[in-house]
């Protein structure tokens, strides 16, 4: 497939699952900050892999002026430099208790005023901020710690709490500096995190340079609604890493025997099928399989040394669906 096609495809693909999580339980989470978020780490990720601004801008198809231009508009606050404008104006809300929007403008006189407004209607449809009035003479309050949510039945606290425990598990060792870029959440929401998993001991910490976290493992258990965000994010961030790992290798097929990667299987059963429930209950006996299989390296794990160097860290990815294929019968031979 050409490369092109290839990455149009996964951003439809991508942009589906989007939706899907914007919608799930019935939520509707706020959107308007997904493309200029999109913008950022994708140039920051390109600039990582080594690129130039020149040629990510030419990637972009935008001259180097604006390529510039639009990062910093985007990266940081014009009024409170280094900070992003979603969190400033988020923070100067929390500590007002309670501000009108003409307030907001003039707090925040450098930026744009229809990119401020933005901010403010992304912060009221994500719930994080309620308003009252109209126009410039609209009110604004911080919502408290128990009227956020995200979603039915769930804690932020305990979703941040569990996003943070699986990138540290599968970044480890990991400043806090790297954990706040990978996970985007708030400093005090870090920092809460980390205090729950290192009191508990499920995250260990280290002095270097500055602070690092560890973690050896990450389970979450089946049936935990608290941790099904951490869950989905576990799960598309081993296939991305997979893929990713196998393309910096140059490896644009699969080889027998070979130790990264992925494959896809797909069959056919109905109800009388004879092996009806052996294909149903395909991904039960993967993960029952891959579960006996890290108790034994654990157990074993607690009679050997570590080394010091050489340990490698292997993600195993297991997904199953199923779709009806009813609408469109296969007619009988």
């Amino acid at each position: 497939m050409n490369v092109h096609l290839l990455i149009d495809a996964i951003v439809r693909q991508t942009t589906v699952l989007v939706a899907q999580l914007a919608t799930a339980g019935g939520a509707r989470a706020a959107l308007g900050h997904t493309a200029n978020q999109v913008f950022l780490e994708l140039a920051s990720e390109l600039k990582r892999q080594g690129l130039n601004n020149k040629l990510i801008a030419d990637l972009f198809g935008l001259s180097l002026r604006t390529y510039h231009n639009k990062v910093r508009r985007l990266s940081e606050s014009a009024t409170d430099r280094g900070r992003p404008l979603w969190n400033a104006v988020l923070d100067f809300i929390q500590e007002q208790g309670a501000v009108t929007r003409s307030e907001v403008l003039m707090r925040f006189c450098r930026d744009e005023a229809a990119t401020v407004k933005s901010v403010l209607n992304d912060l009221v449809e994500a719930g994080l901020v309620f308003s009252k009035g109209r126009a410039d003479s609209i009110a604004y309050r911080a919502a408290s710690a128990s009227e956020v949510t995200l979603g039915p039945g769930t804690d932020r606290a305990d979703s941040c709490e569990h996003l943070v425990w699986i990138l540290i598990a599968r970044h480890s060792p990991l400043p806090r500096s790297r954990l706040l870029e990978l996970s985007q959440l708030d400093a005090r929401e870090i920092d809460v995190a980390l205090q729950r998993l290192l009191a508990d001991g499920r995250v260990a910490q280290k002095f270097e340079v500055e602070p690092v976290y560890e973690s050896d493992e990450c389970v979450l258990p089946i049936g935990d609604s608290a941790g099904w965000e951490a869950s989905v994010f576990d799960h598309y961030q081993a296939v991305v890493t997979a893929i990713g790992a196998k393309l910096s290798q140059g490896a644009t097929r699969s080889v027998h025997g070979e130790h990264v990667g992925g494959s896809t299987y797909s069959v056919e059963v109905w109800a009388s099928h004879p092996m009806h429930d052996e294909v149903l209950g395909l991904l039960q006996h993967l993960r029952d399989a891959a579960r006996a299989v890290r108790e034994r390296v654990d157990e074993m794990n607690r009679t050997l040394e570590r080394p010091a160097s050489g340990v490698i860290r292997v993600v195993t990815y297991v997904g199953q669906n199923v779709t009806d294929n009813t609408e469109n019968p296969q007619s009988d031979p």
